[in-house]
């Protein structure tokens, strides 16, 4: 049990970022999400916050703007020095416009930069901002999510693709920067996951269709799949993975 400890999951209120804060709020650790949601999802969001209160660890929430300054000094001023044992960012905020297209609307560069700063540079940002801080704790946990998008060209997927190979580019570099601080960075590569971020791509229905048929267990890759990895990482058994692309993804990315 981590009682006492913090998961920081930037991202949290829906997903991969959901499910890996109620996994760690089992396990012990307080939980501290950052979301950014409209009033039309917030009734959902609470109902599993209320899940997660179950568990008798202390939880706060913030709806701000993770890519703005000030947005970190209001979460970092809400949590005790040396107590943040994982530090989660699973932002899906990108592009999913084109290169190519017969309207003309296709990816602009301004399209990249908005993508690239906030799910993979941000990371970065709040990790550091958490080290320099002082907020880490002995032994703490550094964890994005990846795709096999980082290296495969899927349509509509540029920028995204973009971002997360500068994401596992990133991993490596704190992976052995900040070893010697006792925090291991590492990335997770989930299979395709049925979640709103998901949804969002063009011909989702398709891409859901073929994952489950290209999958060798015959189902897409679940929320809980990806948390129970997490909760694995977060573990003291896990201390010396560090610098480490997990596939979770049941095989998917075999074939």
């Amino acid at each position: 049990m981590e009682r006492g400890k913090w998961a920081v999951i930037i991202g949290g209120s829906s997903g991969l970022g959901l499910a890996s804060a109620k996994q760690l709020a089992s396990i012990g650790y307080n939980i501290c999400i950052l979301h950014r949601d409209r009033k039309s999802h917030m009734s959902s969001f609470q109902n599993e916050l209320e899940l997660i209160k179950s568990t008798k660890t202390e939880v706060i929430t913030f709806n701000k703007d993770a890519l703005k300054k000030e947005t970190i000094e209001i979460v970092l001023s809400k949590l005790p020095r040396n107590h943040v044992g994982v530090l989660i960012h699973s932002i899906a905020k990108g592009s999913l416009k084109p290169m190519q297209a017969d309207n003309g609307i296709t990816l602009t560069d301004e399209d990249l930069h908005i993508t690239l700063n906030a799910m993979a540079i941000n990371w970065y940002t709040w990790s550091k901002a958490l080290k320099e801080g002082g907020y880490f704790s002995d032994n703490s946990r550094n964890i994005s999510f990846t795709s096999e998008g980082s290296y495969r060209v899927w349509p509509n997927y540029a920028a995204v693709s973009a971002a997360k190979a500068t994401l596992e580019a990133l991993m490596r570099q704190m992976a052995v920067s900040w070893a010697p601080a006792g925090i291991t960075t590492n990335c997770i590569q989930a299979g395709t996951t049925h979640t709103p971020s998901l949804e969002a791509i063009p011909d989702s229905d398709r891409l859901i269709e073929l994952a489950s048929s290209r999958n060798p267990m015959g189902r897409l890759t679940e929320p809980e799949d990806v948390a129970n990895a997490v909760a694995l990482l977060c573990s003291k058994d896990a201390s010396w993975i560090n610098g480490t692309i997990l596939k979770v993804d049941g095989g998917e990315s075999l074939r």
